[in-house]
């Protein structure tokens, strides 16, 4: 096995190094194993009662009338989550594209959205309008209000009652961290929290951002009370098959709602071709439970390495997890730079490309992103990415397969020790 991993350039040092730390963590990975096990069910039981057939995989064109696979997939995801209805479609681009969907969705001139979690995720900025962007909701008279958390993380529910006046008609509740150095969000946090928001206002519609965190628990938010549960198929649901796409999961108002946003009023869900895409869609969805769970661990070996060797992790070596996502505090550019290349150079696509930082659109600095992906962009594939801004913490998720995780921070690690950037025998 050292001479395979040193074939791949991850020295007998590093290796062993690797070793040592996952020696403490077969506890915790059996039980990321039983929650796989206990959401593979759940899947497979709602794929068996909405009689998923060889039919559904037959590709539509044009208007997309009348396919079965499209109407079939929607009420599998809309069983698991527990929902009225869904909305899961190839035309959704990306996450950021479902959220500004869903909010264009049920948001009105003269209404206002709430994040009760603090600042959203930078793409959602210009979604908004908290940086002037053509077309954004602040141009057709949504307001926007914040409450920030508290310094420990924990929500402030008094400015969460203040904020919630009389034109509130959407909360927005970002489970994941995003660019920021906060915990991510439990489904029993989230619980708590759209129960507060409607005990303030009971018409209130609560929308969360679900992106990183499906099959991570047993319950998604969509169970505690979520009006619409938003994510993408090229992050958990879709397994690292879904070439594109996103879903929405809630009420059928909400849905139907989105459904005439993404299409044309009069026409909703009813129209919409699935262009091939549906085997895959399916697919993705089966293995996801799976596949989140081989990131799941990989982001847990991330931690207990990076903080035995002094780096400040969120979550730590022992939180448990409620998404897919580490970010590690890496404190220079230099760093995330080293960091990103042993990520790159671990991909089975485009493992020969050197990540620099770059102007991304929809953020407000240069980020560096590592992504030798299938799917371009998928995130649930290996990957790690980051603002070149203070504190300098790159954000690492994904791995189809636990042992392709662990390569690439093996990898990651040994960048970092052939640049001089750390030190193996500071915890020693």
């Amino acid at each position: 096995m050292e001479k395979m991993y040193e074939a791949l350039g991850i020295s007998r040092e590093i290796y062993e190094y690797g070793q040592d730390v996952l020696a403490g963590l077969q506890e915790r990975f059996a039980a990321i194993d039983e929650t796989a096990e206990y959401n593979q069910a759940k899947v497979l039981r709602a794929m068996q009662e909405n009689r998923v057939s060889g039919a559904c995989f037959a590709t539509s064109t044009g208007y997309g009338y009348n396919d079965l696979g499209r109407e079939t997939l929607e009420a599998v995801y809309a069983s698991c989550f527990h929902t009225q209805a869904a909305l899961v479609r190839p035309q959704i681009s990306c996450g950021t594209h479902a959220l500004a969907l869903a909010l264009s969705a049920v948001l009105r001139p003269g209404d206002e959205l709430l994040s009760p979690v603090g600042a959203p995720y930078d793409t959602l900025e210009e979604v908004i309008g908290i940086r002037p962007s053509p077309g954004s909701l602040a141009e057709f008279g949504v307001t926007y209000r914040q409450a920030d958390l508290k310094p420990d993380g924990s929500f402030d529910w008094d400015a969460i009652r203040a904020a919630i006046g009389p034109r509130t008609k959407l909360v927005t509740i970002q489970r994941s961290k995003g660019y920021a150095t906060r915990h991510s969000l439990s489904v029993d946090e989230i619980g708590q929290l759209i129960s507060f928001c409607k005990s303030v206002k009971p018409d209130i519609l609560c929308m969360v951002d679900n992106c990183y965190g499906e099959f991570v628990e047993r319950i998604e938010p969509s169970d505690v009370g979520a009006d619409m549960t938003v994510g993408s198929l090229i992050k958990n649901p879709g397994g690292g098959l879904a070439a594109a796409g996103g879903y929405i999961c809630g009420t059928q108002e909400c849905v139907e709602a989105c459904a005439r946003r993404l299409t044309a009023p009069g026409l909703g869900k009813e129209v919409g071709a699935n262009l091939g895409q549906l085997p895959a869609m399916y697919q993705g969805f089966f293995l996801a439970p799976t596949v989140t769970a081989g990131a799941l661990k990989g982001a847990i070996f991330a931690a207990n390495i990076y903080e035995r060797l002094g780096f400040a992790c969120v979550p730590d070596a022992t939180e448990p997890r409620h998404d897919i996502i580490q970010a590690v505090t890496l404190g220079s550019p230099e760093r995330m730079e080293a960091f990103c290349l042993g990520i790159q150079a671990a991909a089975p696509v485009d493992s020969h490309v050197t990540p620099v930082p770059w102007p991304m659109p929809g953020y407000d600095s240069d980020v560096i992103m590592a992504a030798g992906a299938f799917v371009q962009g998928s995130s649930i594939e290996l990957s790690a990415d980051g603002p070149i801004r203070p504190p300098y913490a790159v954000y690492f998720q994904g791995g189809l397969t636990w042992y392709h995780a662990k390569a690439g921070i093996l990898m990651s690690l040994q960048k970092l020790y052939e640049r001089g950037l750390m030190d193996l025998k500071r915890d020693r």
